[in-house]
């Protein structure tokens, strides 16, 4: 509940780069379009920002205004992409530069590139390269988007680019997960741990892996909320790393195991 800058306002004061204005406008007004109008920029760039740009902003600069989304579009359009890949068992996501218009992640795409090894691997053999948590793959698409509009913003401004339209038969939507969305059943738990059930197992592994920091899973033993911080898969069995009781701090799962034997 700290009031904390954005990464990106903070590499400006950090590095003292005070001729870079950082607006931050509660609302997108008339005072702000005026603004972004007098730098007469060519294009902008937006990534992370989960509402609609009015027609008035993405009229302003004269190429257009790039979207930055990590998916491979049309496949999960919206809010949470990411976490979505993970969730369906995904074997491969990347991401993508497209124009903005005025519908959610819809306008023709510039560029895309798949991430070089795959989500979810087929077996927990596989290794670290894939089975990643949410952190863990964003911060993998954040790095292959930028080198990606590193290659292609000199291109795009040149006009050697065409872009393509999406296949809008093709186009699925995510939507923004809530607490409820992170609840697993008890019964179903202790069937992913004791080996009873390898579907479900796998199942609870992504939501635990998509899920997390935020909003979170958690069941409910003996009437007390019991948050799952990871977990892994191994011979087809879930293995709790730390886990969260309601009001105490992180703890080693094993501490607690006969409360799920």
């Amino acid at each position: 509940m700290i009031v904390t800058p954005p990464p990106t306002k903070e590499v400006v004061l950090r590095k003292s780069l005070l001729e870079i204005d950082v607006l931050q406008p509660e609302k997108i007004n008339e005072e702000f379009l005026n603004k972004l109008g007098s730098y007469e920029a060519d294009f902008y760039i937006v990534a992370a920002y989960a509402k609609i740009l009015p027609a008035e902003l993405l009229n302003i600069p004269k190429l257009g205004i790039i979207g930055v989304h990590p998916s491979l579009l049309p496949k999960l359009r919206g809010s949470s992409p990411i976490q979505s890949a993970i969730l369906e068992g995904d074997t491969q996501t990347g991401v993508t530069l497209y124009l903005l218009d005025e519908k959610v992640d819809h306008g023709p795409i510039l560029a895309k590139r798949e991430l070089e090894f795959p989500v979810s691997p087929s077996t927990p053999s596989s290794g670290p390269r894939g089975n990643f948590q949410f952190p863990i793959l964003s911060q993998k698409l954040a790095e292959l988007a930028a080198n990606l509009l590193v290659k292609t913003l000199p291109k795009f401004v040149k006009g050697e680019i065409t872009p393509l339209l999406q296949n809008e038969s093709k186009a699925t939507f995510t939507k923004k997960f809530t607490t409820e969305d992170g609840y697993i059943n008890i019964d179903e738990l202790k069937n992913a741990i004791n080996g009873l059930n390898t579907k479900t197992a796998e199942i609870i592994d992504r939501k635990i892996r998509a899920l997390n920091p935020e909003p979170g899973v958690y069941t409910i033993i003996h009437g007390k909320r019991m948050k799952i911080l990871n977990a892994h898969l191994e011979n087809n069995k879930l293995i709790f790393g730390e886990i969260q009781f309601e009001g105490k701090k992180p703890t080693l799962f094993s501490q607690y195991q006969s409360l799920l034997s």
